[in-house]
């Protein structure tokens, strides 16, 4: 009950909010604006990266808030029809990588860790729910079989995940990044 009480202060600091605030833009700017569109259903971007920093920063409960908040806000800002089940995708994204990546310190020597934190993240995230919410949508547009989507957005993924596994690695081995987020994931306000 204590450890969670902490959490949510963390998340609710001045620091996590404008952490979380500039991960939502990044998440926006990233997947809706410089985004590659192949298909209505296939896009590659990086904007699930500001995501994944914000489950490993603040934890799961404000992984899924921003992606909630990117995602409909994205969709709004470019004219997309929100889809409740892509959104609910990445929502589990963010929550997988926050749980699976739940701990006290950010050491440069976890890179297994995020790799199944990512990874499990965009298969459960990215590829089975969002793939439901695409083809429950639009589907029926295209001359192309859910098995053969899923393939292909699974393709698209696994490169996409390994990327931002690169970016976060990096990232994490920057002795200034990694200080900044333990700041963030302490709630030092006084810091900001």
């Amino acid at each position: 009950m204590q450890k969670n009480k902490k959490r949510e202060r963390v998340i609710f600091s001045t620091k996590g909010i404008v952490f979380m605030a500039l991960m939502i833009a990044s998440s926006i700017v990233l997947g809706k604006l410089l985004a590659i569109n192949i298909t209505t259903m296939i896009r590659i971007s990086l904007e699930n990266l500001p995501i994944i920093l914000t489950a490993i920063a603040l934890g799961p409960i404000a992984g899924g808030v921003v992606a909630l908040v990117a995602d409909i806000l994205g969709c709004i800002i470019v004219g997309y029809e929100i889809n409740p089940i892509v959104t609910l995708g990445a929502i589990t994204l963010g929550v997988i990588c926050g749980i699976i990546c739940k701990q006290r310190t950010l050491s440069k020597k976890w890179t297994m860790k995020l790799i199944i934190a990512v990874g499990a993240a965009h298969f459960f995230g990215s590829v089975l729910i969002k793939t439901l919410g695409l083809s429950s949508f639009y589907l029926s547009n295209y001359d192309m079989g859910f098995m053969t989507l899923l393939l292909i957005r699974l393709c698209v993924y696994i490169a996409t995940a390994t990327i931002e596994i690169c970016i976060v690695s990096l990232l994490l081995r920057n002795k200034g990044i990694r200080k900044r987020l333990l700041n963030v994931k302490r709630g030092n306000d006084d810091e900001l």
